[in-house]
């Protein structure tokens, strides 16, 4: 049920591999004259703790790829009149940072059927990479536009990009508190290449089993697993890997050019819409 407000609420919808992590952890905790609500357990309740209107302004950040309308629609049953903030990054370096990411964590799908654009079944969907479908997807819930911006800005300039943020939000912050340390490690082709070798002969993917002690055993486990072969492999010979590419350059390309007329639409948007 819809509820009346006075206060702002500024949601972030992250996209993953978009700075999202970081932001959470070493940017929006610092900025002032705003409630920042980000923690899962946290997040379950940010309808209530809104209700409860300590705050003036209120800022959530939650990450969301496939979720994204689940959780928008959800949250706008309550407070439709919020304003969504969202990071692009463009489709191909989106989906190829993605790809690395479930690589890492222990899958050896191929990156042709992790995204399939010729017959689209592949775990990323045509539209999951669609952004003015995304777009579309904040008006249709959100009676305010979105607030877009872009990753590659944020590399260019952090400083610049924080300080537009704060300012649309009606946020402050001190520049000394910002950390430029990535929050996460990124890992090169052999590590990648060693941990898709290992996890063809052993299961290292992430999942919850039962009881919870061989739950916390199985965890320690696949970590272990995981992170000595991404250590190991940064120091094997290259001969010890396949020369094939983990992203093949042409599938790359493919995705550039089947998305680029909507993401020249996509930069149309924020020059129209943003304040």
């Amino acid at each position: 049920m819809s509820q009346t407000t006075d206060k702002q609420i500024y949601f972030h919808v992250g996209l993953g591999k978009t700075a999202s992590t970081y932001l959470q952890h070493k940017v929006f905790p610092f900025f002032k004259n705003i409630h920042f609500i980000h923690r899962k357990h946290d997040y379950s309740r940010a309808v209530e703790t809104i209700a409860k209107a300590k705050f003036e302004r209120y800022l959530i950040s939650r990450e969301f790829d496939q979720q994204l309308e689940r959780e928008v629609s959800k949250f706008a049953e309550h407070y439709p009149a919020t304003t969504a903030i969202i990071v692009f990054r463009r489709q191909d370096a989106w989906i190829a940072s993605q790809y690395r990411r479930f690589v890492k964590n222990g899958h050896t799908l191929p990156f042709s059927e992790f995204i399939d654009l010729q017959n689209d079944k592949g775990k990323f969907k045509q539209i999951d990479l669609n952004f003015s479908h995304k777009l579309e997807v904040l008006e249709k819930y959100f009676t305010k536009k979105p607030l877009v911006l872009f990753y590659d800005d944020l590399r260019k300039n952090p400083m610049a990009f924080f300080d537009y943020i704060a300012k649309s939000i009606g946020a402050d912050y001190d520049k000394n508190d910002i950390s430029l340390d990535k929050k996460h490690s990124s890992y090169n082709e052999k590590q990648l290449k060693g941990i898709m070798r290992v996890a063809k002969i052993v299961n290292i993917q992430k999942k919850t089993i039962k009881p919870k002690l061989l739950h916390l055993f199985r965890k320690l486990f696949v970590n272990t697993t995981r992170y000595s072969t991404l250590f190991i492999s940064k120091y094997l010979p290259e001969s010890w890997f396949s020369n094939e590419p983990l992203i093949n350059t042409d599938e790359l390309k493919a995705v550039h050019d089947f998305y680029e007329s909507d993401w020249q639409a996509v930069i149309e948007y924020a020059k129209r819409n943003n304040p």
